[in-house]
C-alpha cells in the first residue's frame, strides 16, 4: 500500500473520533505551547539584562571595594584620594573622567509626604560619565560640590512623589534626614537599571554627602566610597584603562606581588557575560519543564493509541485477510500519531505566542517583552514530532503484529 493510502486512512481514522483526537491532541497543543512562552520567557530576561547593562556604556566601568573572586583577611575601602590619583594623566593615559560615589538609603520629606530612596553623593563629572543629564534644572556644579552646598537633584520617581503637581520643583526645599537641601533639578526618565528603577535615587554633592549625611569612615579618617565610575577614551581602550586603574590602587593600597586585589574592576561586557550565563541556564531549566508537559502529551498519544489498536483489532484482521502487509498497518498507526503530534505542534506554536503575548503585556511597564525567537519554534515543532514517531512506535507495531486469524475473531 502506498504511503499517500496510509495517510488517507489515518485521517479518515482520525475525522471518525473528532473528540478522542481533540483530546489527545491537547496534550501536545499545553506542551508546545508551554515551551515556545517559557522559552521565550528566558530570551526575554536576557535580552532585557543585556539591555540594561548596555546603557552603562561600552567605555565605561566602575571599581568597588572587596573581592568578587576570593575572600579577604583585611578590610578593604574606596576613598576619595584613591579617585583623584586615577585622574592622573601620566599613570592613567587611557582614563577620561572618574566619577566616585557614596551611597546610602535616606528619608526624603515636604510638608504632608515622603519618599525613602537612595541617595547618592556625586561629583560634576558623574552626569558626563552616566551621559544622564536633567530634563529639568541643573546638575551638581564643581562649585556646589567645593562650598559643600546643600542642593539635590531628584530621579523621576521621586520628583512624582514628592512634587505629584509640580512638572518643575527646582528651588523647592527637600529635608534629607531631617537637613534641608534646595532642589535644583529633576533628571531625565532613565526606567529599568541593573537593580531596579534608575529612577528612583537622588543626588547630592560627595563632599555634601561624606560630611552631613554619612558617616562610613576608613580607620584613618577618610570617607568611605561606594563605587568609582571610570570612562575610558575610548570602548577599544577599555582592557588598558582597567589595567592602569587596576596598578594605580594597588600601589596605593601597598598590595605585594602575587596578593590578590582588595578592590574589582567590572565592565560592561563582566556584567553581560555574567548575566548571561545565569539567564542561559534559566532558559534551559524552562524549557525543562515545558518539555515534560510535551512528555506527559506523548504518553497521551500513546495511550490512546493503544486504545484505538484494540477497537480496531477486527479491522486490521480483516485488513490483513485481503492482503495488506504488516509494514502497511504499521504505517498506518504510525502516520495517525504523527499527524496528532503535528497538528497538535501546529497549534501549540499559536498558542505559545499568544502565551508570550500575555506575559509581554503584564511586564509592559517594566519595558520587557517575551522574545520568541525561530529557534524555539523549530526546537519545539521538531520535539513535538519526535514525541510523535517514539510514543507512536509501540502501538503501531502492536497493530502490524496481530495475526489476522485472532483479530478476526476478536469481539
Amino acid at each position: 500500500m502506498k504511503l499517500l493510502e496510509s495517510l488517507r486512512l489515518a485521517l479518515r481514522s482520525l475525522a471518525t473520533n473528532k473528540l478522542r483526537a481533540a483530546l489527545t491532541m491537547l496534550g501536545i497543543i499545553i506542551g508546545v505551547g508551554a515551551v515556545i512562552t517559557l522559552l521565550s520567557v528566558g530570551e526575554g530576561v536576557q535580552s532585557y539584562i543585556t539591555a540594561q547593562f548596555q546603557s552603562i556604556g561600552t567605555n565605561i566601568f566602575f571599581v568597588i571595594p572587596g573581592s568578587l573572586r576570593q575572600e579577604l583577611d583585611r578590610p578593604a575601602y574606596l576613598t576619595v584620594k584613591d579617585a583623584e590619583a586615577l585622574r592622573d594623566p601620566l599613570l592613567a593615559p587611557d582614563v577620561l573622567r572618574v566619577a566616585p560615589t557614596a551611597n546610602d538609603n535616606a528619608r526624603l520629606t515636604i510638608p504632608g509626604r515622603e519618599k525613602v530612596t537612595q541617595v547618592q553623593g556625586v561629583t560634576a563629572e558623574y552626569a558626563d560619565v552616566r551621559e544622564w543629564y536633567p530634563a529639568v534644572g541643573m546638575f551638581i556644579s564643581p562649585l556646589e560640590e567645593q562650598t559643600e552646598a546643600r542642593v539635590i537633584v531628584l530621579g523621576k520617581i521621586v520628583a512624582d512623589v514628592l512634587f505629584p503637581d509640580l512638572p518643575d520643583p527646582t528651588g523647592q526645599i527637600v529635608r534629607v534626614n531631617n537637613i534641608p537641601f534646595r532642589v535644583i533639578g529633576v533628571m531625565a526618565e532613565r526606567g529599568g537599571g541593573q537593580f531596579g528603577s534608575e529612577d528612583d535615587v537622588a543626588f547630592v554633592p560627595l563632599t555634601t554627602a561624606t560630611s552631613r549625611l554619612f558617616s562610613r569612615r576608613t580607620p584613618q579618617g577618610e570617607p568611605r566610597l561606594s563605587m568609582i565610575y571610570v570612562q575610558a577614551v575610548s570602548g577599544d581602550r577599555i582592557d588598558a584603562a582597567i589595567t592602569e586603574v587596576a596598578a594605580i590602587l594597588r600601589q596605593r593600597h601597598n598590595i605585594q606581588p602575587g596578593d590578590p586585589d582588595d578592590f574589582s574592576t567590572i565592565s560592561q561586557a563582566d556584567l553581560i557575560g555574567t548575566f548571561q550565563q545565569i539567564t542561559s541556564v534559566l532558559t534551559v531549566f524552562l524549557g525543562a519543564i515545558a518539555g515534560i508537559s510535551l512528555l506527559v502529551g506523548g504518553i497521551g498519544i500513546m495511550n490512546i493509541m493503544l486504545v484505538s489498536v484494540t477497537e480496531r483489532t477486527r479491522e486490521i484482521g480483516l485488513r490483513k485477510a485481503v492482503g495488506a502487509r504488516r509494514r502497511d498497518i504499521l504505517w498506518q498507526f504510525l502516520i495517525e500519531a504523527m499527524l496528532l503530534s503535528m497538528v497538535g505542534g501546529t497549534l501549540g506554536i499559536g498558542f505559545g505566542t499568544a502565551g508570550a503575548a500575555i506575559v509581554s503585556s503584564f511586564l509592559r511597564e517594566q519595558n520587557f517583552n517575551a522574545v520568541i525567537t525561530p529557534g524555539s519554534v523549530l526546537l519545539a515543532t521538531l520535539f513535538s514530532a519526535a514525541v510523535g514517531l517514539f510514543f507512536g512506535i509501540y502501538p503501531a507495531q502492536r497493530a502490524a503484529a496481530l495475526n489476522p486469524i485472532d483479530a478476526l475473531r476478536y469481539e
